[in-house]
């Protein structure tokens, strides 16, 4: 079953110093973080704040050429997770016909952001990442209370 997801925030780990999605479902019950690269976290962090850039990003010149070969971004999905790998789907429809094409989660929603597609994430992905084992068992529960209680506010502006 498709859950479907807006982005709460983009932060960086303390940890690793690595960037992090935040997604959560429209209820606000399920968050999902996903690790992703700088690059992609700029894109992302890029869309989220409106800032355009003089000249087209990869992810803005792949929603161009999308559009102008008459094809339309119909959802994005987080389909799988694997080995502590997040895998998308990236649902395309063009000429009355939809085409599933393999993406990075961070891909996928850096382009999802930018068509205003939504974003899914499978059911089964978000119960499999639901032991996060970045974190010692008792700390678990505790981190995903405080991923619940994120503010936007508390996100601050994510500077690269």
């Amino acid at each position: 079953m498709l859950i479907e997801m807006t982005i709460k925030g983009l932060m960086v780990d303390p940890v690793n110093n690595t960037p992090i999605v935040i997604l959560r479902d429209k209820d606000g019950h399920r968050v999902l973080p996903i690790w992703v690269g700088i690059f992609e976290a700029n894109a992302i962090a890029l869309q989220i704040e409106n800032l355009s850039t003089p000249r087209p990003m990869t992810h803005d010149l792949l929603r161009n050429v999308i559009r102008d070969l008459n094809a339309l971004v119909e959802k994005v999905v987080v389909s799988d997770l694997q080995e502590q790998t997040f895998y998308a789907l990236i649902y395309l429809t063009t000429h009355g016909e939809t085409v599933a094409v393999d993406a990075r989660p961070s891909d996928a929603i850096a382009l999802a952001l930018r068509t205003r597609a939504p974003i899914y994430v499978e059911e089964s992905v978000i119960t499999s990442a639901k032991p996060l084992d970045f974190a010692p068992e008792a700390d678990q529960d505790r981190l995903h209370q405080w991923l619940d209680s994120l503010d936007p506010d508390d996100l601050g502006k994510y500077k690269m």
